[in-house]
């Protein structure tokens, strides 16, 4: 193994930190959100006299799925990093496509917002 291929894969070493840190900030921002959209729709519930059940379920629903696609798109990169880097340890590294966790996860966004338009129209409806 020649230094131009060592200094090759020390770049990609660092390319897959880089992502993985990415990663997990966009996790943790899909995670608080839910996590946030929750406790203030509690908090304004709170504070009403008039309490409907019905749009409670329907923000934690929304909410809920916002944490969980945190979770999985969490657990997809760094299952993904960790073979990244395990290929890179070998000496025959081919380059091959992986499935993209951020269209994964984009879907999943595009879901949760397709079931909050459904569920703010069945409220609108419903009043």
């Amino acid at each position: 193994m020649n230094l131009t291929d060592e200094l090759a894969k020390e770049r990609n070493r660092a390319a897959a930190e880089r992502t993985l840190m990415a990663w997990i900030r966009t996790c943790l921002s899909l995670i608080s959100f839910g996590f946030g959209l929750d406790k203030i729709i509690a908090a304004i519930n709170a504070g009403r006299l008039n309490n409907h059940g019905r749009a409670e379920w329907s923000v934690r629903l929304v909410a809920m799925g916002f944490v969980l696609t945190g979770i999985l798109a969490m657990l997809a990169a760094t299952v993904q990093h960790r073979q990244m880097l395990r290929r890179l340890r070998r000496e025959d590294f081919v380059y091959r496509e992986e499935p993209s966790i951020a269209l994964a996860t984009a879907v999943c966004i595009a879901l949760i917002g397709i079931l909050a338009l459904v569920l703010l129209l069945a409220g609108a409806l419903a009043a």
